[in-house]
C-alpha cells in the first residue's frame, strides 16, 4: 500500500482559523496524512486538542517541546513534508518569511524544507492590500512559493473587502496538486 501523502498544515492567528479544521477533515477525505503546526499567537483562538482530535497527529506549537535526542522537531518535520500549507496566512507570517525571520516552529520548518509552500492569506483589506504586504507575496512569489488569492465578503470588523480566506474546497484541491 502507497504512503499517504504528508501535508504539514501551519496554522496562524485569523478569525478564518475556524476553517483550518475543515481543511484537515478534507485532506483527510482525501487521503492525506496532516500534521498540525501552529503559531502561538493560534493556541490563543484554537486549542491544538482540536487539531490532534482532527488530524490523528501531534500537533506542534513549540520549537522547544520535549523531542527526541535524535528528532530536531522543525527539521524532521520539513524532511518528512511533501508539502506545506499555510492557512489561514497572516501578514506577520507573510512578512517573517519574506524576510528569512525563522524565530517559531513554524517559519523554523518552512526555511528547512524543501518541499512546495502554499499560502492562503486570510487578513483585514488594508493589511492585505498594504504596499508591504503585497511586496512581500511579491517577494516569496519570485522564490517559487505559491498562494492562494483571498476573496472578496465580509470581513472581521464588519466591512465587506478582500482578504477572508479563499473557499475550503479550492484550497484542498490546489494543496492536492501541488503535493511533491
Amino acid at each position: 500500500m502507497a504512503k499517504n501523502k504528508e501535508i504539514i498544515l501551519g496554522v496562524c492567528a485569523s478569525i478564518a482559523i475556524y476553517k483550518a479544521c475543515e481543511i484537515v477533515r478534507r485532506l483527510r477525505d482525501k487521503n492525506c496524512s496532516v500534521t498540525v503546526v501552529m503559531t502561538r499567537e493560534a493556541e490563543e483562538l484554537i486549542k491544538s486538542s482540536m487539531f490532534s482530535h482532527l488530524s490523528g497527529n501531534k500537533v506542534y506549537t513549540n520549537m522547544f517541546e520535549e523531542a527526541l535526542p535524535w528528532d530536531i522537531e522543525h527539521v524532521s518535520l520539513a524532511e518528512k513534508a511533501d508539502m506545506v500549507l499555510v492557512a489561514p496566512a497572516t501578514a506577520n507570517i507573510i512578512g517573517k518569511i519574506a524576510s528569512g525571520i525563522s524565530d517559531d516552529l513554524l517559519t523554523c520548518l518552512i526555511c528547512a524544507t524543501s518541499a512546495p509552500v502554499l499560502l492562503a492569506p486570510a487578513m483585514n483589506e488594508k493589511m492585505y492590500l498594504n504596499k508591504i504586504t503585497q511586496g512581500n507575496i511579491l517577494k516569496l512569489r519570485s522564490l517559487g512559493y505559491k498562494f492562494i488569492e483571498p476573496t472578496k465578503g465580509k470581513l472581521a470588523c464588519g466591512k465587506v473587502g478582500v482578504g477572508c480566506l479563499a473557499d475550503v474546497d479550492r484550497i484542498v484541491a490546489e494543496a492536492i496538486a501541488l503535493r511533491k
